[in-house]
């Protein structure tokens, strides 16, 4: 048995060579027929070169059918393939400048090296890796087959454009550089991607996108001339339109959600909440001031928001950030009670008043009146700028109204509270002018405390018209306290009253029925004023100035004349003393008459009764 068994493989193997000595025939010489080469018994079981991949079952014997099947393998061998037709092979060999790549014909293709290698010059090739290749052309002199990888790729790549386009599917690329109206792509060979396609919206910075991978939509390719347009906008689109129903579908108001930002405005912020836009109002951002969004957001930033409102016909969404936290307001009454201190930064300045962020969305005023407790405050600015940390004191508080009110004089102690104590009534203090206006002089006493001494509070004699005529500003003068007005914030003072008044002597040095002398300072109407001292004058009226009726003495006397009158009475409280000129004469005609009777010798007594009852009644006339 054991005999028989190397008997059959003695036989195989010579069936073996033979067949082998047919495939070594020269390649120009006629294709044998199979009639000629195997006979029907024969089972060849050896591959001849590497296109035999298949052979009998070595438990039969050789038939017909057999032998037919081993032919057509045979034959296969010797079968071209196409040039330019793209085939797989294996890599069997590789030297300094090509790399052999057997694709099932009897001798190997060659690729150039220069194929396999990468930017650094290692070559990307290892024996027994399986390649793409295309058939470029047959040599047969060489008995050698041109191969490319990179002709391979390069058909590859469009037979995916054609399926790509075809099936409306996307193709990956990395943009390589930007060109004259958008991008060059490489996808396998250089494709175009018009900036208008490149994104949703217009790109700011379009040397950003250089260097990254996308996925694009074909537009339209022409394989001839090499073109092929891209879009990436086409599946952004796609994708945002998913989104958008998905989002608005799960959109309900009070959710609380995540964004992205997508524009901002002077009066709010845009969020993409996935493919549906919101709006954050700039009211809703902060509990506190917010000048401008920007000061908080830029464009991609993300953030949670809360879904306030939410109109589905017109698909408008109100978004808050605030209402993701406690309304402020609403502990405020416990955080700042009536008297209490607080600390806060100046935020903004009107007219009448500075407003204080105490915490964020807390504001209050402080009004001018409560700056300063004895300076006048025209505008804010004056006393604190913007950004300022200032201390105050709770005035008042009303949550629901959102206002808290401040003083900011509260927190030192009120300077007229002690000014009385200070300085009371009839002290005598000095002090330097610092203002004159046409009602008196402003003296410095305190550190914001200022005493008004009135014009008529300057001199107790002189007529002063105003107080330049006396003083100017800066002059250190003494004044005495008269009164101090707390409620009013009213010091006033008094310089004649260093000084007794003259008035209350007057009557001890003019008595009436004295006779005077003095200037003329005035005439009216109704009488003339005579200067008597300094300071004191008495009035002639028009009834005492002759015996005649006189309508007026204007045109009578002069200014600055000298006349003799009588003091007739003396009214210190009012400042009058009462001159009579007329009376002088009468006395004067009296005397003369009574120095008349009395130097005559007496004659009738009657007469002379006569005569000075007449006089009487005239003088009582008078």
């Amino acid at each position: 048995m054991e005999d028989m068994d190397k008997k059959d493989e003695a036989q195989q193997k010579d069936r073996d060579d033979e067949v082998e000595a047919e495939v070594e025939e020269p390649s120009n010489a006629e294709k044998p027929k199979p009639s000629e080469t195997l006979k029907p018994e024969q089972t060849p079981t050896a591959e001849p070169s590497h296109a035999l991949t298949a052979e009998p079952p070595k438990d039969k014997p050789a038939t017909a059918e057999n032998m037919e099947n081993l032919m057509n393998l045979y034959e296969e061998s010797f079968k071209r393939c196409a040039e330019g037709e793209v085939v797989t092979g294996m890599i069997i060999s590789i030297d300094k400048e090509h790399v052999l790549v057997d694709i099932g014909y009897k001798s190997e293709g060659q690729i150039r090296i220069q194929e396999f290698l990468d930017d650094n010059g290692n070559v990307n090739a290892q024996i027994g890796d399986h390649v793409e290749v295309m058939v470029e052309w047959w040599d047969d002199e060489e008995e050698r087959v041109i191969l490319s990888k990179e002709k391979a790729a390069n058909i590859k790549v469009w037979e995916d454009i054609k399926k790509s386009y075809d099936e409306e599917g996307t193709i990956s690329g990395v943009i390589t550089s930007r060109v004259k109206g958008g991008f060059s792509v490489d996808i396998g060979v250089q494709a175009f991607l018009p900036g208008s396609q490149a994104d949703l919206r217009p790109i700011r910075n379009l040397d950003d996108l250089v260097g990254k991978t996308f996925d694009f939509k074909i537009l339209k390719y022409n394989r001839k001339r090499s073109n092929i347009v891209l879009s990436r906008r086409a599946i952004l689109e796609q994708e945002r339109e998913a989104k958008r129903s998905a989002t608005l579908a799960s959109i309900e108001e009070g959710k609380v959600a995540e964004g992205t930002v997508k524009n901002i405005t002077e009066y709010g912020v845009f969020v993409d909440l996935g493919g549906v836009d919101g709006l954050l109002h700039i009211t809703d951002i902060s509990w506190g001031r917010v000048k401008h969004p920007s000061e908080l957001f830029t464009i991609g930033d993300t953030i949670t928001v809360k879904i306030l409102n939410f109109d589905a016909v017109k698909e408008r969404v109100s978004l808050g950030m605030k209402q993701l936290t406690q309304d402020p307001w609403e502990s405020a009454t416990e955080k700042y009670p009536l008297g209490s201190r607080v600390t806060g930064r100046v935020v903004s300045l009107t007219d009448y008043g500075a407003f204080i962020e105490l915490e964020e969305g807390i504001e209050g005023l402080i009004h001018v009146s409560e700056m300063s407790w004895t300076r006048k405050i025209r505008h804010p600015s004056k006393v604190v700028m913007v950004g300022d940390e200032v201390e105050a004191v709770v005035l008042d508080i009303k949550p629901d109204n959102r206002r808290i009110s401040l003083g900011m004089k509260q927190v030192v102690p009120n300077p007229w509270d002690v000014i009385s104590e200070k300085y009371p009534v009839g002290t005598t203090i000095e002090g330097k002018i610092k203002n004159i206006t046409d009602f008196g002089l402003f003296i410095g006493i305190d550190e914001g405390i200022d005493g008004l001494v009135h014009i008529s509070d300057i001199s107790w004699t002189k007529r002063i018209k105003h107080p330049s005529e006396l003083y100017k500003k800066g002059d250190t003068v003494q004044a005495i306290v008269l009164d101090i007005d707390k409620n009013n914030e009213r010091f006033s003072l008094g310089i004649k009253q260093l000084q007794e008044d003259p008035w209350q002597t007057v009557a001890e040095r003019y008595e009436v029925g004295k006779e005077i002398t003095g200037t003329i300072t005035n005439l009216t109407d109704f009488g003339i004023f005579v200067e008597l001292e300094e300071g004191i004058e008495g009035l002639v009226h028009v009834s005492e100035i002759s015996k005649e009726k006189i309508k007026t003495p204007v045109g009578k006397f002069n200014v600055g004349d000298v006349i003799t009158a009588k003091v007739m009475n003396i009214n210190s409280e009012e400042r009058r003393i009462g001159l009579s000129i007329k009376r002088l004469e009468i006395e004067d005609e009296q005397n003369l008459l009574s120095e008349y009777v009395t130097s005559m010798k007496p004659a009738t007594t009657t007469f002379g009764e006569i005569l000075r009852e007449n006089l009487q009644e005239k003088l009582n006339e008078d």
